[in-house]
């Protein structure tokens, strides 16, 4: 078990950062480091941060390696839309053909990429990508208008 000693200073963003930072893997990693300047062994820390002991183990060599900012750090990137490739003509295509629904859109997503796509799915593309405000309902078939157009 090796010592650390923890910086007033650095207990304190640690203690701010266990609650308070905004991506709850950080959180974790923040607990195990309190743990640890307690001088909980890795197995106590490893049960009570409910992480394996090994996550224990690396999130001390992050700490070791460079500090807070390296601990805050998070390497996922998550998967890529299979959507991302299109969004230029899909965009055009919803500018000239704005869908009424999901459903719609995701039919013309399907037509046009040949890529099948869940409600949800589609809906997050549109909005996050497209700035479109989400699907209405068959009793408010209000049209949908493009909040910002591509540069051309």
């Amino acid at each position: 078990m090796r010592a650390f000693t923890f910086r007033p200073d650095v207990l304190a963003q640690i203690r701010h950062d266990r609650y308070h930072h905004p991506h709850p893997r950080v959180q974790r990693k923040m607990e195990v480091l309190w743990l640890k300047s307690r001088g909980l062994t890795h197995a106590d820390i490893a049960e009570l941060a409910d992480v394996s002991p090994r996550s224990v183990q690396r999130y001390l060599d992050q700490y070791e390696q460079g500090g807070l900012d390296r601990v805050r750090h998070l390497n996922w990137q998550g998967k890529a839309c299979a959507l991302d490739e299109h969004q230029p003509s899909l965009e055009d295509y919803f500018i000239e053909h704005p869908p009424r629904s999901a459903r719609e859109a995701q039919e013309a997503i399907e037509r046009l990429t040949g890529i099948r796509r869940g409600l949800s799915q589609v809906r997050a593309f549109l909005k996050k990508k497209l700035g479109w405000p989400g699907a209405r309902s068959a009793r408010s078939p209000r049209r949908w208008t493009p909040t910002s157009r591509r540069a051309t």
